[in-house]
């Protein structure tokens, strides 16, 4: 039996406050998909102000989220987004977009910020001479923070000349925002201004902000009113949803402040980690709150040897791929965690050195 379970899977394992079981408990509800649940309304109202659009909209998840947004700006069958290669809706969103809209990915090589290169994205733009025979591309999307690239975060400035890029050829811009919040304490920029650029943003709420449930899409009126279809299309529609939005209330109002801390806990771990014989981290990568940690071959264990080592001492991790590991922060994860999984992974490496003979 372990001493102490210390959850670094994901910032999506949190669980609800007491504030948050407070709030849903005695959340005021009506039925949402008629449009009159009154704490629903309230969080998609904040989340619109916050981010300075004219609506927004709850949603189940943030993939379903994204694939709404960009199922309204490519409403014509066969219309094509310019995306990165290493984004999240390319690979981990099952290929809705192209199994249930007919929407073409083109994507662009992700560089190792997040970013892709504007040049790239202005080439990858299909002629419209050539209509008869290529897709028509009608909306870039951007990712802010950049999971696999390791919670990188795109600048307001970037994000701007790629939005100049999107309407000097008529086309949409589309944030997958699911950690904006992060992205926003970071650079110590007001997330609205950080989102100025976009035509639309999804937001989800039970990542680094730590509710339990759901995603936000901010958009124009007019985007939103076409969401709100898709939505029900999809199954999205949902009755009291009040209860889940009222957590979401909470984490807006006490968690956001508490991501500067998730920040400096992860990097003060990157920095740790990094010290260790055998693993490596590039420290200068760690802008948010997740790490990914390569494990050098001189050390002679896998990945998935290593995690399962330290879920032995109550440490879980998630494996990416034979030799790299991915540590993500949230609020429900201490200083004191912190220097826990840094003494586990400290012993890990030892027992498997010893076992190696090294």
């Amino acid at each position: 039996m372990v001493a102490k379970i210390v959850d670094l899977r994901s910032d999506t394992v949190t669980k609800p406050t007491e504030a948050m079981r407070g709030a849903m408990a005695s959340a005021e509800v009506d039925d949402d998909v008629l449009g009159r649940d009154p704490s629903c309304f309230r969080l998609e109202t904040e989340m619109a102000k916050l981010l300075g659009k004219e609506a927004a909209l709850f949603v189940p998840s943030g993939t379903m989220a994204n694939l709404i947004s960009v199922l309204v700006h490519c409403d014509i069958r066969g219309s094509e987004v310019i995306l990165g290669d290493d984004s999240h809706i390319h690979i981990y969103e099952n290929g809705g977009i192209a199994t249930l809209g007919g929407v073409h990915p083109r994507t662009v090589k992700n560089n190792e910020d997040g970013t892709m290169d504007i040049d790239l994205i202005e080439a990858a733009i299909r002629d419209p001479k050539g209509e008869l025979v290529y897709p028509t591309t009608r909306l870039i999307c951007l990712e802010n923070t950049h999971g696999n690239c390791g919670g990188r975060c795109l600048s307001v400035e970037y994000t701007d000349r790629v939005g100049e890029v999107a309407k000097k050829h008529g086309l949409k811009l589309h944030i997958d925002g699911a950690r904006i919040f992060n992205a926003s304490v970071a650079l110590g920029v007001p997330v609205g201004r950080l989102v100025q650029a976009a035509d639309s943003v999804s937001v989800c709420l039970s990542k680094g902000l730590g509710a339990p449930v759901g995603s936000v899409i901010v958009g124009s009126n007019s985007f939103i009113s076409k969401a709100r279809r898709l939505r029900k299309t999809l199954g999205g529609g949902m009755r009291q949803v009040g209860i889940l939005c009222a957590a979401a209330l909470v984490a807006l109002q006490e968690n956001v402040e508490k991501l500067e801390s998730d920040h400096k806990k992860a990097k003060l771990l990157a920095d740790g980690l990094n010290e260790i014989k055998g693993l490596r981290v590039k420290t200068s990568s760690v802008e948010t709150n997740m790490i990914y940690v390569e494990i050098e071959e001189r050390l002679g264990t896998t990945a998935s040897k290593l995690c399962k080592d330290l879920e032995d001492y109550g440490i879980l991790l998630m494996t990416v791929g034979s030799s790299r590991l991915r540590i993500v922060f949230h609020h429900q994860i201490s200083a004191s965690d912190m220097q826990y999984t840094l003494s586990c992974f400290q012993q890990a490496v030892n027992g498997v050195r010893n076992e190696n003979g090294n």
